[in-house]
C-alpha cells in the first residue's frame, strides 16, 4: 500500500478506522448495558480504577509505564508527513494535538470500562486480558471483533508508521544527512520514496523475528521503541530549556513555568521513564545508538565539523 502512494495509504487508514470505530462503539454501549443491568448506576460510576487502596502500588505502576506510554508513542510521526499536506503548518499542528487528544479519550474510557467488568484483575492470560473483558459483555462476537480491531490496528500502525519513517529517510537522505543515492530516491512512476519502504519493511520485519525469540516479542519491541522515543522527547525538552530558558535566543523575556520549569519537568519525567526500560531494549537500543553515533563522528570527520541538517522551511 505505501508503495503505490500517500492516497492509497490515506484511503486504506480511513477504511481501517471506520471498521475499528464500529467495534469500539459497540463495546462501549456493550460495556455499559452491562455495568448498569448488574448494579445501575453504581456499577458505571466509581473512583476504583483509578485508586483502589486495596491493590494500589507504586512499583506496579512504576514498571508498567514504559509499557503504557506505548498508547501515545507515535502521534508525533504525524509531522514526518508534512511535505503531503495542504496548509501543513495548521493542519500537520492540528493533527498531532487530536490524534494525542482522542488517543487519550477513548483509551482512557475503554479501560475504565474494562476494569469495572473485570475489577478482579486476575486473568488466566493477562496480555488477553481485554479480549476476555469483551468476551463477558459481548459474548463471542465482540470477541472476534476486537480480536480483529487488534490486527487492523496494528496494520494500520505498520501503515502509517512505516510510511512516515520512509519519508523521514528521505528527507535525511535528500539533503544528504543519509546517503543520497540510496535515502534520497523516488519512484519515478509514484514519487514514494520506495527504497526507504523497503528498507523499514525488511528491518520490521526482521526485528520482530528477533524480539520474539524469547516468548516476549510485543514488549520487547515496545520498549525498544521507547528507548528511541524517549531520549528523543528528552532532547526536545532539554532543547525548549536551553533555547528559551538559557541563550534566550528569541529576544523575549523569559517564562519561568513555560521556558524553564515544565521542560525541566518533562526531561526528568522521560529520563525516569527510559531508566525503567528493560535489560533488552536498552541493550538492543544502546547498539542502535552507538552505531548512528559513529555514522555521524565518520560523517563529520569525528566532530570536527558541524552535521548536515534537515531543510524543514518547506513544512
Amino acid at each position: 500500500m505505501n508503495l503505490r502512494g500517500i492516497r492509497a495509504s490515506a484511503l486504506a487508514n480511513k477504511l481501517l478506522l471506520a471498521l475499528m470505530s464500529v467495534v469500539i462503539a459497540a463495546f462501549v454501549f456493550l460495556a455499559i448495558r452491562y455495568l448498569f443491568n448488574f448494579n445501575r448506576w453504581d456499577g458505571i460510576f466509581s473512583t476504583l480504577p483509578f485508586y483502589d487502596p486495596k491493590t494500589f502500588d507504586y512499583r506496579v505502576i512504576r514498571s508498567a509505564v514504559p509499557l503504557a506510554a506505548l498508547t501515545y508513542v507515535g502521534f508525533d510521526g504525524v509531522t514526518t508527513l508534512a511535505e503531503d499536506v495542504e496548509n501543513p503548518k495548521r493542519n500537520v499542528l492540528l493533527a498531532t494535538v487530536l490524534v494525542c487528544l482522542f488517543t487519550g479519550v477513548f483509551s482512557s474510557i475503554e479501560v475504565y470500562l474494562g476494569q469495572r467488568v473485570w475489577p478482579s484483575f486476575h486473568f488466566d492470560n493477562v496480555t488477553g486480558a481485554f479480549m476476555d473483558v469483551c468476551m463477558r459483555v459481548g459474548g463471542r462476537w465482540l470477541f472476534l471483533g476486537m480480536t480483529a480491531v487488534t490486527i487492523l490496528a496494528a496494520a494500520g500502525s505498520a501503515l502509517t508508521g512505516g510510511l512516515g519513517a520512509a519519508r523521514l529517510l528521505y528527507g535525511m537522505g535528500r539533503d544528504q544527512v543519509l546517503p543520497r543515492r540510496v535515502f534520497g530516491h523516488l519512484d519515478p512512476k509514484r514519487s514514494t520514496p520506495n527504497y526507504n519502504i523497503w528498507i523499514i519493511g525488511i528491518l520490521a520485519f526482521g526485528g520482530g523475528v528477533v524480539l520474539s525469540l524469547n516468548g516476549h516479542g510485543y514488549e520487547n519491541a515496545a520498549e525498544l521503541l521507547n528507548f528511541g522515543a524517549f531520549i528523543a522527547f528528552m532532547g526536545v525538552n532539554f532543547s525548549t530549556f536551553w533555547q528559551f530558558g538559557v541563550k534566550r535566543a528569541t529576544g523575549r523575556q523569559t517564562n519561568l513555568l513555560g521556558d524553564v520549569l515544565l521542560p525541566l519537568f518533562g526531561f526528568g519525567f522521560c529520563g525516569w521513564i527510559w531508566l525503567n526500560l528493560n535489560i533488552v531494549a536498552k541493550i538492543v537500543g544502546g547498539i542502535w545508538f552507538v552505531i548512528g553515533m559513529i555514522y555521524l563522528g565518520f560523517k563529520t570527520h569525528w566532530f570536527r565539523e558541524k552535521p548536515a541538517m534537515i531543510d524543514f522551511t518547506e513544512s
